[in-house]
């Protein structure tokens, strides 16, 4: 399928690894120019250059915390008027919200709820007036089934949500989306990072921990990065008009639900 979105552009954040970089490249294979934004200069353009080599688009790079002003300003100096918007930030720290003071979750809300916030009022009148604007928002698959050693992104990513659903259904008129992405086991850093905080409550090896999630999960294993990418692609194409304020749960079915 054809996404109808060649020569579009794209702000993509946390964009040198995991999910932001698989969401690049998916864009970028379509043929859009991708803006992309991470805190490691060196791993950003390592992913860049590939990016460049296998697609042939104009990939740019803004070595900067998305979580910062100064790291929104600059991001947003390198792409003033993006087509496509994808937010991302590294979650919190996993843990026990006995430890958490103010300044804890303040940091939390910060990097994932305040941060898509400001980008999303900072892109989405541009993509108003010009009729085209895709918005997607990387959360997790918590903020339907909260885990509770996550506690400050299961709080700080639901507070986004809650955002998106009022003002999605607002700038839909216009041509423009707002979805919500939300992953569950994919092989990142960021399940590693999980596993070891299990690992080290239970005693079991990291790598036990690991394949007793893949054989708990419907599908029996972990998601690719690729799939994940993908189905941003697709949300973020011509042809996704008539879908904003959704939360797309990738699982592998491990929720338990109807709805």
């Amino acid at each position: 399928m054809d996404l109808g979105i060649s020569a579009r552009s794209a702000l993509v954040c946390g964009a040198s690894k995991g999910l932001g970089l698989a969401c690049a490249q998916s864009l970028a294979r379509e043929g859009v120019a991708v803006t992309m934004v991470a805190r490691g200069a060196e791993a950003l353009e390592a992913a860049a250059a590939a990016i460049r080599e296998a697609t042939g688009v104009t990939v740019t790079t803004v070595a900067a915390d998305i979580t910062t002003s100064e790291g929104r300003t600059a991001a947003l100096a390198a792409c003033p008027a993006p087509d496509i918007l994808v937010t991302n930030a590294g979650g919190p720290k996993p843990g026990d919200f006995r430890d958490w003071d103010r300044d804890v979750w303040i940091a939390a809300l910060d990097a994932n709820m305040l941060t898509p916030i400001e980008l999303i009022r900072a892109t989405v009148d541009g993509m108003i007036a010009r009729r085209f604007g895709r918005i997607v928002n990387i959360t997790s698959g918590a903020v339907k089934a909260p885990i509770d050693i996550l506690g400050l992104s299961n709080g700080a990513r639901s507070g986004l949500t809650g955002f998106v659903a009022g003002v999605a259904r607002k700038t839909v008129a216009h041509n423009v989306t707002i979805n919500n992405l939300l992953p569950g086991p994919f092989e990142t850093d960021r399940l590693r990072d999980t596993a070891r905080q299990w690992s080290k409550q239970t005693g079991k090896s990291e790598e036990t921990v690991l394949a007793e999630r893949r054989a708990a999960n419907p599908s029996g294993r972990f998601g690719t990065p690729a799939e994940f990418g993908d189905a941003c692609a697709y949300l973020c194409s011509a042809q996704a008009g008539f879908i904003t304020g959704q939360n797309l749960l990738m699982d592998g079915g491990n929720y338990p639900g109807t709805f």
